[in-house]
């Protein structure tokens, strides 16, 4: 792969070294490295996480409901963990397009898996990163001593999507809705017009500024000189990775089902496609055209799934007989410019936290960094590596640097494995914590782009003695 990044704005720099193999460091290596930490505060652990398969919309989930997927990976959790649901004080769930009749996922999600009808739950909706911060809100409700065992995670299923009437026809239902005779209701009927019909499908473009991701996303590749090849390239890595972990038998936090009316067991993500260079350079641009980099290839696809979580105190995991993946030791969210900058989340989130948890680059094991579009990737690299960007929009003194990509994504990402919105999250924090014991690594760093502007950087620490099951 060749990926270059900004040195200003107009010299770059060859990655092409970097993306070569390189050993892990031992965790003995880094054994004086150590984030800040808050004297107050308890340790907060991530004991364990699971998902249903990532499917493409349109697949074996579509005749389900979203709750049912929801459901699904609260069993799951419960059932890896062994852990009475009687047990869980608090359920935080993240959805993003949500059904109208379980607006608030979460709480239906927990009453049709059998948890307590005493046990709250409220839905949280942040775009892309709505599992991180249902996961987040948990921390929170930790660190607070409010609770002390708290399940998150999320789902999104694009396979079937609200659809409304047009403004029109809802008025005029409703006007005809509250008509109490039958001259009221035929001079309503008089308004009516065919153009009334057309549908309202859901938002696919930001709302502040009218323009949908994938041209914003194109845009951001042409600020930051990203290739076609680059974002080609950058896709093909993905799909190359996860191909290979999910081979290796490294998705243990995946968790089978059997979905009513589908004759096999759903047990693997169907998205992972590995292609040719040559057939991808052949597609065509899906958003700009003729002139745009961003194909359905160099994208992540519309997916369904779910994802669920256990967290808690250190000390409750020990009552409990738990052992924890890792620890949650810090986390915050940005948000800028939703026009020009709607996709560099990581690159204003990942210096924040380092910052804040008096890190560097390369105290950074693994890196887990959402995939929204390969050209996004490449150009928050770029943002990372560029001393004019960092210090004219992160008022740095210099560019941050170059993550070592030997330790990025390793297992693939949201561009191959597949992306239901509220869902990545999860994954994204379980995927740390297994890459940290498979690549005996100490710490490492989740950071993700949303709608709105916005993102979230995340930092894990591995627990001691943690497996990768």
């Amino acid at each position: 792969m060749n990926v270059r990044i900004v040195q200003n704005r107009k010299n770059f720099m060859n990655l092409t070294n970097i993306l070569r193999t390189h050993g892990c460091r031992h965790l003995s290596a880094q054994a004086a490295v150590q984030p800040k930490r808050n004297a107050n505060t308890q340790n907060i652990v991530l004991v364990d996480g699971v998902r249903t398969p990532f499917l493409t919309s349109g697949t074996s989930y579509s005749n389900l409901m979203p709750h049912e997927l929801a459901r699904h990976s609260l069993l799951s959790l419960l059932q890896k963990t062994r852990l009475d649901k009687e047990l869980v004080d608090y359920i935080v769930y993240g959805s993003v397009i949500q059904e109208v009749k379980t607006s608030n996922i979460g709480r239906e999600a927990a009453l049709s898996a059998g948890f307590s009808d005493k046990t709250p739950a409220h839905t949280v909706t942040m775009a892309c990163i709505s599992s991180n911060a249902a996961i987040t809100t948990g921390m929170g409700l930790i660190a607070t001593n409010t609770y002390d065992v708290i399940v998150a995670g999320g789902v999104e299923f694009m396979s079937d999507v609200p659809i409304r009437h047009s403004r029109k026809m809802r008025s005029l239902l409703l006007k005809a809705n509250r008509a109490k005779t039958l001259g009221q209701r035929l001079s309503l009927l008089s308004t009516f017009r065919p153009g009334f019909l057309a549908p309202e499908l859901p938002a696919v473009a930001e709302f502040s500024s009218g323009e949908t991701m994938g041209h914003s996303a194109d845009r951001l590749a042409s600020a930051f000189n990203v290739t076609r090849k680059e974002q080609d390239d950058y896709a093909l890595r993905s799909h190359l990775m996860a191909k290979k972990a999910q081979e290796s038998g490294y998705f243990t936090d995946l968790v089978p089902f059997k979905v009513q009316g589908v004759d096999q067991i759903v047990d693997k993500d169907n998205g992972i496609r590995v292609s040719s260079p040559e057939s991808l350079a052949k597609l065509k641009p899906a958003f700009v055209k003729p002139y745009g980099t961003i194909t359905a290839a160099n994208a992540s696809f519309l997916s369904d799934g779910a994802s669920a979580c256990l967290i808690m105190t250190e000390e409750k995991a020990k009552q409990l007989g738990l052992k924890p993946k890792a620890y949650l030791r810090d986390f915050l969210y940005v948000s800028q410019d939703p026009v020009n900058q709607l996709l560099l989340g990581p690159a204003y989130g990942i210096p924040k936290l380092l910052k804040k948890a008096g890190l560097a680059l390369k105290d950074v094991d693994t890196w887990e960094i959402h995939e929204a579009f390969a050209g996004q990737i490449v150009a928050n690299l770029k943002a990372l590596d560029s001393d004019w960007f960092c210090k004219t929009y992160m008022g740095l003194n210099e560019k941050v640097g170059s993550p070592d990509l030997s330790k990025w994504n390793n297992w693939g990402g949201s561009l191959s494995i597949g992306h239901p919105f509220a869902a990545t999250g999860v994954r994204l924090c379980m995927h740390t914590a297994n890459r940290l014991v498979r690549e005996d690594g100490k710490l490492g760093v989740v950071a993700a782009c949303a709608a709105g502007g916005q993102g979230v950087a995340m930092l894990i620490e591995r627990y001691p003695g943690a497996t990768a099951d």
